[in-house]
């Protein structure tokens, strides 16, 4: 038993390895097998099929994040009420930032690799992801969506739409091409940053495009 735990997780951390380098599409479970120093049969026996080994991959960060992000957002909501106060939506983003640094729980660079991930979900357009995260997680996501919407009700959910995926498009960027951004600003102007103040860099700027006037009639 502690053999078959250890070639699944083996199989698992190898995985979301290439998948964050090359994506799903570009990654073939013979590569994974190779690295992991395993058969086949083996990735078949634990996960069943490649789209099931990248939800498990998946799976390993949004059992952590998710859980995480509801525990912000209901502060957050409970927090406004109390007070009496509307909460803006930099506030809504901001919920994001404990759960992904949380994520270094499972690797120390999780955050990274997650958003990685993440990017390849949706640059590949994965839709068995999609189904899976809204399956087990689709609560917070409507939750997060609708708080949003909450603290910009002068924008219709179309709109808000796209200014959310703009949005991770633009956190995805600013993950993926972290190291070189930072050796960028190190060389122009002597600024030493770590990849956790990237994102703190990135949600004033991500806010104000979110909540800006819609310029739709």
């Amino acid at each position: 038993m502690a053999k078959a735990l250890r070639t699944k997780d083996k199989i698992i951390v190898t995985a979301e390895m290439l998948f964050a380098e090359h994506g799903f599409e570009q990654t073939s479970l013979r590569q994974i097998t190779s690295e992991a120093n395993v058969n086949l049969a083996s990735v078949n026996y634990h996960f069943g099929s490649k789209k099931a080994l990248i939800q498990a991959v998946m799976a390993r960060y949004q059992s952590v994040f998710m859980p995480a992000l509801a525990a912000q957002l209901q502060e957050l909501a409970q927090r406004s009420e109390r007070a009496g106060v509307s909460y803006r939506t930099a506030d809504v983003l901001a919920c994001v930032n404990a759960p992904l640094f949380a994520l270094k729980q499972v690797r120390v660079d999780g955050p990274v690799i997650y958003l990685r991930l993440l990017g390849y979900a949706y640059s590949e357009i994965q839709g068995h992801l999609r189904r899976f995260t809204m399956t087990h997680y689709g609560d917070v996501v409507h939750q997060f969506f609708a708080m949003i919407q909450t603290a910009n009700p002068n924008l219709c959910a179309n709109t808000l739409f796209w200014r959310l995926h703009f949005s991770l498009g633009a956190m995805l960027f600013a993950q993926v091409s972290g190291q070189a951004l930072r050796e960028i600003a190190a060389s122009d102007f002597g600024e030493d940053t770590h990849a956790e103040e990237t994102l703190a860099k990135l949600l004033p700027f991500v806010a104000a495009g979110i909540a800006a006037s819609d310029p739709q009639p």
